[in-house]
């Protein structure tokens, strides 16, 4: 049986074993009533059938409130268990006006003839016993797996030791009254009913405030901050612009807005967003939803600019490079776009990416933007072994030449579609700045270039020499 069906169980069996309980004592409470006529004892008895009627919605509500979400309840059905702890609020206050009523009638206007005796005081002390027995085992359930609902009825049962043995104390003072003719005792069973009176007020209001909150969506205090301050640590994230969160049974809902580098890609703000969920989800137990939005990271500079100006219209771009010359920005790139397209619209493409990078730069600058298919297919072709060995030998000649050279291998050449490709591994210092390295492989596809005129195209790839 896995967890989540253990906890199903349990708890259906902690709320089915509150029911018998409260028919147990609401039985022996009306019996007392009837039998010695007291205040306190019926209104506990009163408190008793509500009980037992809260713990028959607790019962059912917790039947309904593990059921998964459906169509009709996407957010599933965990606020049946504040609407239950709700409806059992109202109960418990009407019962305390009723009391009070009565008990002020008993005060101020005459009190009715007791008949306490020692089969009451059992009982009622059999009762204490039963009411913090099924306290406790409520109590560890709703902890165990946490539960609104069970909660509530284990609050309720733990407030009834104290109420019943209050009204234990007051019948045993008017049945001491009575023996040693003390009039005065007999009010101490409607002021023990009144003790009781203001025990479940207190109890429905604490009871009341918490249910009311979670009807309301009202987030706890700290918890909006807490997780904002905590998201705003994750790598990747700008900065938290909203946090939202309501509350279903002991599982909340959370929304995030977080801003991200406008340079991100697609995946890199998953991942991003896969780290909100997480973190949220250690805080507390959550279904987290994660609201992305670009922005500009403080300190950008001027290429991150011009790469998310391509970025936002959804274009390819590289060999990306600008230049400073007399007060004037020159900025040069390559455009990749659809290899079926026309010269007409792909020069449109490129007139409004243009358009957006003066914006964006300021209209003194000058742009140039070479044209280029984006590849969409993989096409066909034949390894020219004897060219590649040829190749190799040569850039492997040219050591002398760039003293950042350490040997060349991996050598391919190949025939495809009426142009021949060739590309390689070069290994060099792996202490060289990136920078150095692109001139050296820049200047060693031109040298190859002008060995092998019929080479259409050259592709280096620089590695480390101690890796190599």
């Amino acid at each position: 049986m896995n967890v989540s069906a253990e906890a199903v169980r349990q708890k259906k069996t902690a709320a089915l074993a509150s029911v018998l309980s409260a028919v147990v004592l609401v039985a022996l409470k009306v019996f007392l009533t009837l039998r010695t006529g007291s205040l306190g004892v019926l209104s506990e008895a009163l408190h008793s059938s509500l009980d037992l009627i809260a713990a028959v919605i607790t019962f059912f509500s917790v039947r309904v409130a593990d059921k998964p979400a459906d169509a009709d309840h996407t957010y599933g059905h965990a606020k049946f268990e504040s609407f239950s702890a709700f409806v059992e609020t109202t109960l418990l206050l009407l019962t305390a006006l009723y009391i009070i009523w009565e008990a002020l009638q008993r005060l101020f206007f005459g009190a009715p003839q007791l008949r306490p005796g020692w089969l009451a005081v059992v009982l009622l002390a059999l009762m204490v016993g039963i009411d913090w027995t099924r306290a406790r085992a409520i109590s560890r359930v709703a902890r165990r797996f946490p539960s609104e609902a069970l909660e509530a009825d284990a609050l309720h049962f733990s407030t009834d030791v104290w109420s019943t043995s209050v009204v234990l104390l007051g019948l045993v003072a008017v049945w001491l009254g009575q023996f040693f003719s003390i009039p005065r005792l007999r009010y101490t069973d409607p002021i023990a009913a009144l003790v009781v009176a203001g025990v479940i007020i207190w109890v429905g209001w604490r009871l009341g405030r918490r249910t009311l909150e979670a009807l309301l969506d009202v987030a706890p205090a700290g918890l909006q901050q807490k997780i904002s301050v905590a998201v705003g640590k994750i790598e990747g994230v700008l900065g938290v612009d909203r946090v939202r969160l309501r509350r279903a049974g002991q599982r909340y809902f959370v929304d995030v807005n977080i801003s991200v580098p406008r340079t991100t890609s697609l995946e890199e703000a998953h991942a991003t967003s896969n780290r909100v969920e997480r973190r949220i989800a250690e805080i507390v137990p959550s279904d987290v939803v994660v609201h992305t939005e670009p922005r500009a990271r403080s300190g950008e500079n001027f290429l991150e600019a011009v790469r998310a100006t391509a970025q936002r219209r959804g274009l390819a771009v590289h060999e990306l490079s600008a230049h400073q010359v007399d007060g004037r920005l020159f900025i040069e790139l390559h455009l990749e776009v659809d290899e079926r397209s026309s010269l007409r619209d792909a020069h449109r493409l490129a007139t409004d990416l243009e358009q957006d990078l003066l914006r964006e730069t300021g209209s003194n600058a000058s742009i140039n933007i070479h044209i280029e298919p984006l590849g969409a297919h993989i096409a066909g072709g034949e390894e020219m072994t004897e060219l590649a060995a040829r190749v190799r030998d040569f850039i492997n000649g040219l050591a002398a030449e760039f003293h950042e050279l350490t040997n060349c291998h991996d050598v391919h050449v190949r025939f495809v579609e009426h142009k021949i490709l060739v590309s390689c591994h070069c290994a060099m210092d792996g202490n060289l700045p990136i920078t150095q390295v692109h001139d050296v492989t820049a200047a060693i596809e031109d040298r190859v270039k002008e060995r092998f005129p019929q080479i259409y195209r050259i592709t280096i790839h620089p590695e480390p020499s101690d890796e190599n």
